[in-house]
């Protein structure tokens, strides 16, 4: 069949209400620090303000040149759209449903708990240090994992020296809590 006879539909895969699927679990809340929220806010604001405006502008160009069915300036601009409004949607609804926890106000705190910033030791003698973020924020190269990784859930509420138990896809391996921190002096985590 011709191209031509065919018809672009309102119902393509990436034209979906689906929003990448919720990371969340149903009960869990979106927990989320101040530079999360900050950086969520900001990337909305960038693609509300900047980037679908000039998409927008470049599909109404490609629309008024003619035939739309091999335009791929329209074609790709209208996909981009799609993206972005998706994009758009899933970064309303999470900060919507956000949570705002800030470390630097759980100073007192000797358990570990969402923004904290924990070193700990394997047992093959390593140290890691990690910093329990939001979902949205979790970036492993810089130390931040989310608050509901497994790693994350194994350290909850332990306090310096506890010893707790990690389950891995290779069993379950006890790691030893060395120092637990909150506040700004903990953001330079490693992983």
């Amino acid at each position: 069949m011709s191209k031509a006879f065919t018809r672009e539909s309102d119902s393509e895969p990436d034209d979906r209400d689906d929003d990448g699927g919720d990371a969340l679990p149903a009960h869990a809340k979106n927990y989320v620090t101040p530079t999360g929220h900050a950086a969520l806010q900001a990337e909305l604001r960038h693609l509300r303000q900047d980037e679908r405006p000039k998409v927008v502008e470049v599909v109404s160009w490609a629309a008024s040149n003619g035939d739309r069915s091999e335009n791929a300036d329209y074609l790709y601009g209208k996909k981009r759209l799609r993206e972005i409004d998706r994009r758009v949607r899933y970064l309303t609804k999470r900060l919507e449903s956000a949570v705002l926890v800030d470390p630097k106000q759980q100073q007192a705190l000797r358990q570990v708990f969402f923004g904290a910033t924990v070193t700990y030791a394997r047992a093959d003698g390593s140290e890691h240090t990690v910093t329990l973020v939001g979902v949205d924020e979790a970036d492993l190269s810089q130390g931040k994992i989310s608050w509901l990784s497994p790693v994350a859930q194994a350290l909850m509420k332990a306090r310096v020296d506890d010893s707790v138990q990690l389950r891995t896809p290779s069993g379950v391996e006890d790691i030893e809590i060395v120092a637990i921190r909150y506040g700004s002096d903990a953001a330079s985590g490693q992983a």
